[in-house]
């Protein structure tokens, strides 16, 4: 965060040429900052700011959080999902305090791929940002959007779920339409159907379970 207060300046040459100093938070007022979607958050307790000469403030708050997000996972595992982070300051209307972006998508962008796991699950593909007025009862307010694209890497499922179920699919038409004797195909039918259960019982645990529509994995 980043704001102007002119009413802390000084000129540097009358303090033995200290341009910046550094306080706790509760030296001056900060702009309050809420998450919209945030259900548990977890803050630093370096709560500081810097102060420059010319009556610049800004801070730095590390913190984690964790946010609802609407999940579509029909296309899974091959699904890309999209989730908002909306940052505003309710006690204060757009008249009192006006919110903007300091940096352009694609600076954020850069920036969070050198932040973001590259091992995990998921891949980052996108960040944008959008600046809005959102009206209330209590007034107009600013209000950021920051929309944060990933996309699944589907090679764990590729390689625990869709190659065995195509597998047994195919054992399956093999044994219904070999020379084999009807006692060889109804015994290996069974062992084809136990398999099937135990992938189904694995499947189970390895989709998504919080959504509208299943995915089509799991309907087939």
């Amino acid at each position: 965060q980043e704001w102007t207060n002119t009413f802390a300046t000084w000129d540097p040459r009358d303090f033995c040429n200290i341009s910046k100093i550094v306080l706790p938070m509760n030296s001056f007022w900060s702009p309050p900052i809420f998450i919209l979607e945030r259900v548990n958050e977890w803050k630093s307790n370096l709560e500081y700011i810097v102060v420059t000469h010319n009556g610049t403030f800004n801070t730095s708050l590390p913190f984690q959080v964790t946010l609802t997000c609407s999940l579509m996972i029909l296309k899974f595992p091959f699904d890309t999902q999209t989730c908002n982070m909306s940052i505003a300051s309710f006690p204060y209307p757009a008249t009192d305090l006006s919110m903007k972006v300091k940096r352009t998508p694609a600076e954020m962008m850069a920036n969070s791929q050198s932040f973001f796991l590259p091992d995990g699950e998921w891949k980052f593909t996108n960040l944008s940002i959008s600046e809005y007025t959102e009206e209330m009862d209590d007034g107009e307010f600013t209000v950021i959007t920051y929309m944060i694209s990933m996309e699944r890497r589907p090679t764990l499922y590729i390689l625990n779920l869709i190659l065995p179920t195509c597998a047994l699919y195919l054992l399956d038409m093999a044994v219904l339409f070999g020379p084999s004797s009807l006692e060889e195909k109804i015994s290996f039918q069974i062992s084809i159907i136990l398999g099937s259960s135990m992938l189904a019982v694995i499947l189970n645990n390895m989709l998504p379970t919080s959504s509208n529509e299943p995915p089509i994995i799991g309907t087939l």
